[in-house]
C-alpha cells in the first residue's frame, strides 16, 4: 500500500466510528434539535466519505455529490435554524 491508500483507509475508519456515533446519537434523540445535528452530522460523514473516495480514484464526479451534499446541507441547516426561531417566537 502506498502512503495515500494507507492514510485513506485511515480516514475511512474514522469516517466510519464518526458514522456509526451520529446514527446512535440520531436514534437516541432525546430531543429534535439532537437528532437534526445527528442528521447534519451524518451528511458531513457522507461529504467526508465522497472526499476520500475522489482522492483515492481520482474522479471528480465523487467531490461534485460531496460539494452538492454540503450545499444542502448548509440549506438544510439555515431552514432549521429559522424553524427553531419562529418557533420560540410562539412561546
Amino acid at each position: 500500500m502506498t502512503g495515500m491508500q494507507t492514510l485513506s483507509a485511515g480516514l475511512s475508519v474514522i469516517l466510519a466510528i464518526a458514522l456509526v456515533l451520529a446514527a446512535w446519537r440520531m436514534v437516541r434523540g432525546p430531543s429534535f434539535a439532537d437528532r437534526f445535528i445527528a442528521l447534519d452530522m451524518l451528511t458531513a460523514v457522507a461529504v467526508g466519505f465522497a472526499a476520500v473516495t475522489t482522492v483515492l480514484t481520482g474522479r471528480s464526479e465523487f467531490l461534485d455529490i460531496g460539494l452538492s451534499l454540503a450545499l444542502i446541507n448548509f440549506v438544510a441547516t439555515a431552514a432549521f435554524a429559522v424553524f427553531l426561531e419562529l418557533r420560540k417566537g410562539r412561546k
